[in-house]
């Protein structure tokens, strides 16, 4: 996927490096000033969380990646307009991210389509039989996670995939924490029965 950031421009350069010490926020406030390279550094950054996270949720990468770019272009319009301290830039765009999936699932009811792109091999790879079984794994962890409730399978997909904080979560979601650990433990149990149905034939046959 590409996407281009924002082309601003500010006076005497670029006043930021890539540089995992500066804040999100910090490089946002940076960027409605007039700085391009912070915009290219938050895109760094949140990009592919915004992209894990719709295409875990919709289970459909080109409409994942759409529903990422949408989620950065807002980011990019409300930067003049952040106020310091109200929020993290990642819980937002979270949220935003969250927001443009139920739309898109509530337009296009009755279906989700696996994943099927896999990463590339290192050269260290494994070898064909395994990368075989991972994809069959990767695959059979989309399936079951499509058959959750669309609220289980957000709080599952930010808890367990993307390892947010149930409080984070609250947020996003804008649920209480007690409601967020109640729909995350539901749906771990659904997708523990849904994948232990597939246990034999997705290799896990110990334990």
């Amino acid at each position: 996927m590409s996407i281009s950031t924002p082309r601003a421009t500010g006076p005497g350069g670029s006043v930021v490096t890539q540089d995992a010490a500066v804040p999100d926020e910090t490089l946002l406030v940076i960027y409605a000033r007039g700085d391009a390279e912070a915009a290219r550094e938050l895109t760094d950054r949140m990009l592919p969380r915004a992209l894990s996270v719709a295409t875990r949720v919709l289970g459909d990468r080109a409409e994942a990646e759409d529903v990422a770019q949408e989620a950065m272009l807002r980011l990019w319009r409300i930067a003049p307009d952040w106020q310091t301290g109200q929020a993290k830039v990642s819980t937002w765009l979270y949220r935003v991210t969250m927001n443009l999936c139920i739309d898109l699932q509530r337009k296009r009811r009755g279906g989700t389509v696996a994943l099927d792109d896999a990463p590339d091999p290192a050269d260290n790879a494994p070898s064909a039989a395994e990368q075989l079984v991972a994809k069959a794994r990767s695959d059979a962890l989309q399936d079951a996670l499509a058959q959750l409730p669309d609220r289980q399978r957000q709080a599952v997909v930010l808890r367990h995939l993307e390892e947010l904080a149930n409080p984070e979560i609250a947020e996003i979601l804008g649920v209480s924490v007690e409601a967020v650990e109640s729909i995350v433990a539901r749906g771990k149990r659904g997708l523990t029965a849904a994948l232990n149905q597939r246990r034999d034939d997705l290799g896990y046959n110990h334990g």
